[in-house]
């Protein structure tokens, strides 16, 4: 990443993370930028975030292992990382209609995870998230053992967690991702 580059993401980052205080309570921009200089891995992920419409921030320090954590945390599902099944083995076994690709598989090129049930709860308790799209998570393997997937949106104020066979895609489901750094 060129450095005019480093320094337009970082400014973006720093904005985003100064409008949305209630997001990292008690967490300090200096130390997350530091967190950040010379990361080239983290940088390029959260530049591949941003560039999808992710709208990455900050949501939390993992004590326990140091790690800063940031999510995609656009009103929607990110617009660039829809019409998405769920996996590469989804995708290949579509006979017909194929998506462009699949959520599991993108996040990881872009060097991010899919949000677990659990952390997907977590945002949404920082905000109001897909009120009008849904975003794959990151499915227990007994699930997707038997073709099943789960996603997640918020409707009537509430916070649902559903399923869906894994070869199925919505031209309104995407996926959030999470970057620790």
């Amino acid at each position: 990443m060129k450095a005019k580059e480093r320094d337009t993401l970082l400014d973006v980052l720093k904005t985003r993370f100064t409008q949305h205080p209630q997001r990292h309570k008690g967490l300090d921009w200096a130390q997350v930028a530091a967190r950040l200089d010379g990361n080239a891995a983290a940088l390029k992920a959260l530049a591949l975030m941003e560039a999808s419409g992710g709208e990455p921030d900050v949501i939390g320090h993992d004590e326990a292992r140091d790690e800063y954590l940031f999510c995609d945390c656009a009103a929607e599902s990110p617009a660039e990382r829809r019409s998405l099944c769920y996996d590469r083995e989804a995708l290949n076994a579509r006979k017909e209609n194929k998506p462009q690709g699949s959520a599991a598989q993108m996040a990881a090129e872009m060097g991010i995870a899919l949000l677990d049930e659990a952390q997907y709860h977590a945002l949404q308790a920082l905000g109001e998230f897909d009120l009008k799209t849904s975003s794959w998570l990151a499915t227990p393997p007994e699930v997707r053992a038997l073709g099943g997937a789960l996603f997640g949106d918020r409707r009537y104020g509430r916070v649902f967690v559903y399923h869906n066979g894994v070869q199925s895609y919505y031209a309104a489901r995407g996926f959030r991702g999470l970057l620790r750094v």
